[in-house]
C-alpha cells in the first residue's frame, strides 16, 4: 500500500524531535509539503535538514510558540504564504507535566498543563478548520496517550489532559464529518524518544547496571501491560499517522488509534 500525499500540505506542532518528528519524517516520506513548527529554532533547522536530505521532499521549519494566539496568527499566515493553507494537521505539542503525590500538585499546574496540551489544539483547529472547509477536505489528528483510558496515580494532571484530548476529537469528528474533515486520535504508550533515553540512561548510571537492564526494569516495574516487551518507536506512530492522513483512511473518523504495544487493558 503506497500513501500518497504529495499534493498535501501538512502542519506538525512539536515537530522537532521525539514522537513529533517521526510523524513528520512518515509524512515527508509520502510527499505531502510538511511545515514543523516548535520554540527551539536550532532543534527546527537540524530536524529539517535531516528529513530532507533522507527522503528528497524539502520540510520547512518555523519557530512558534502556539500557547500565544499572537504567534498560531503568524504561522497561520506563513504557511498560507507558502502553499495557501493546512490540509493535514497533527496537534502534537504537550507535556508530561510534574509527577508527584496528588496532594502536592496545585490548580495553578493543572490549568497550565490543561492550556499547553489541550487548548492549543483548540487553537490550531480554528485555524485550518476554515480553508479546510473551504476545500472540502481535511485531516486533523491529535496526539493523546494511553493514560487518556488507562490513567496513573502519579500523573493525574497529564492522565485528564490526554483524556479531554479523545473526547475533543471525537466531538470535533462529529462537528466537521460534514465537510470531508476527518478527525482522529492517537494514543502511543511508551515510546522510545531522545527524553526516554535520557532517563533510562540516568536510571543505569544511578544503578549501575547497562541501559538495557534499566529498560527490562522500567517496563516490568511501571508498564507490565505492553504486551509485546518493548517500548514503541516514533516511526511506528509516525506511521499510524501517515496512514490516518492518507486515502486509504477515508472512512475512519472519530477513532482513537491506540499504538500502545496492548498496554491498554479494556476494551
Amino acid at each position: 500500500m503506497k500513501i500518497d500525499l504529495s499534493s498535501k500540505t501538512a502542519l506538525v506542532t512539536g515537530g522537532s524531535k521525539g514522537i513529533g518528528k517521526g510523524v513528520a519524517r512518515s509524512l515527508s516520506e509520502t510527499g505531502a509539503k510538511v511545515f514543523i513548527c516548535a520554540r527551539e529554532l536550532n532543534e527546527l533547522e537540524e530536524t529539517v535538514a535531516e528529513i530532507s536530505y533522507d527522503t528528497g521532499t524539502p520540510v520547512k521549519a518555523i519557530q512558534a510558540d502556539i500557547t500565544s494566539q499572537d504567534e498560531v496568527d503568524s504561522l497561520m499566515e506563513t504557511i498560507r504564504n507558502h502553499s495557501g493553507g493546512v490540509d493535514i494537521l497533527v496537534n502534537n505539542v504537550g507535556g508530561i507535566g510534574r509527577q508527584a503525590p496528588f496532594e502536592e500538585i496545585d490548580a495553578e499546574e493543572y490549568l497550565s498543563l490543561y492550556d499547553l496540551n489541550v487548548v492549543t489544539m483548540i487553537r490550531l483547529v480554528k485555524a485550518v478548520a476554515p480553508g479546510m472547509i473551504a476545500r472540502r477536505w481535511g485531516r486533523i489528528i491529535n496526539m493523546s496517550s494511553e493514560n487518556g483510558l488507562q490513567p496513573y496515580p502519579d500523573m493525574i494532571p497529564y492522565n485528564l489532559t490526554k483524556a479531554a484530548i479523545i473526547n475533543l476529537s471525537k466531538g470535533l469528528s462529529k462537528l466537521y464529518g460534514k465537510h470531508n474533515i476527518l478527525v482522529n486520535t492517537v494514543s502511543p504508550a511508551f515510546i522510545y524518544t531522545p527524553l526516554v533515553d535520557s532517563m533510562l540512561r540516568a536510571q543505569a548510571a544511578d544503578r549501575g547496571i547497562s541501559k538495557e537492564e534499566a529498560q527490562h526494569q522500567f517496563l516490568e516495574q511501571n508498564r507490565p501491560g505492553i504486551e509485546l516487551g518493548r517500548p514503541g518507536t516514533i516511526e511506528e506512530v509516525g506511521a499510524a499517522v501517515a496512514f490516518l492522513a492518507s486515502e486509504q483512511a477515508s472512512f475512519i473518523t472519530g477513532a482513537n488509534l491506540r499504538v500502545d504495544g496492548g498496554s491498554v487493558s479494556t476494551i
